[in-house]
């Protein structure tokens, strides 16, 4: 039990820099584009006390943890204005990538420091204590599964707003129009996986690009260290 709240008090720091990022990301570059709602309402700031939703940032991933399901969380939504941005169809696509795309940096940027951390630990003669690889691979997993997760083309996921931007315009009216129900849909999501463990829908649609994507960032990990490493 005690290694267990340990594993999640490394995984939830990791979790809540994820989510700041990604949801900083969707309110910076739709100011990019013309709509500064976001910028207005203060929530292009770092301070995770902004973005944490006491249950999805905090209470939802923790209990994640504790009894081994999928790492996954939530925080307030950004708000974004349509209305507002230069070109609403294509705008609204790029504030849906632009968290995804932040989260899949975010691991980049993890692999590179632990790959540069363990190539000195190398060169000094001594190895990464277990924790800090432990939180850096855990960070790099994260993100990769924020990122995915997201992804989904299901309401409210920047997954459907993708979609709904590639969409012909006659159909995209309807998808806009089930957007709306994205948090009831989401509470079903939610509810399925707890009811149905067994079918593993999360795991088996969202984890086979999150570990081929975190194998290939922990190949370039290794790569790093073995270079500075010399």
């Amino acid at each position: 039990m005690t290694e267990t709240l340990i594993y999640a008090a490394v995984l939830v720091p990791c979790l809540i820099v994820a989510i700041v990022f990604h949801e900083v990301a969707h309110g910076y570059v739709a100011m990019l584009l013309g709509d500064p709602t976001a910028k207005e309402q203060r929530r292009l700031s770092l301070n995770p006390l902004r973005h944490v939703d006491p249950v999805g940032t905090l209470l939802v991933p923790g209990a994640l943890a504790l009894f081994g399901g999928p790492i996954f969380g939530w925080a307030k939504p950004v708000p974004v204005n349509a209305a507002r941005l230069n070109n609403p169809r294509y705008g609204m696509m790029a504030v849906a990538a632009a968290g995804p795309g932040t989260n899949i940096l975010l691991a980049l940027v993890g692999a590179v420091l632990v790959g540069i951390l363990a190539g000195l630990a190398v060169t000094w003669g001594t190895s990464l204590p277990e924790w800090l690889i432990t939180m850096f691979g855990a960070f790099i997993t994260i993100n990769a599964f924020l990122a995915f997760f997201n992804l989904l083309p299901i309401p409210p996921f920047d997954g459907s707003h993708i979609l709904g931007g590639l969409l012909p315009r006659r159909w995209a009216s309807q998808w806009q129009k089930l957007q709306a129900m994205g948090m009831l849909l989401f509470i079903v999501l939610i509810a399925a996986t707890w009811a149905f463990p067994n079918a593993r829908w999360i795991e088996n649609t969202v984890l086979p690009p999150v570990e081929w994507i975190s194998g290939l960032f922990f190949s370039v990990a290794n790569g790093i260290a073995q270079f500075v490493a010399g």
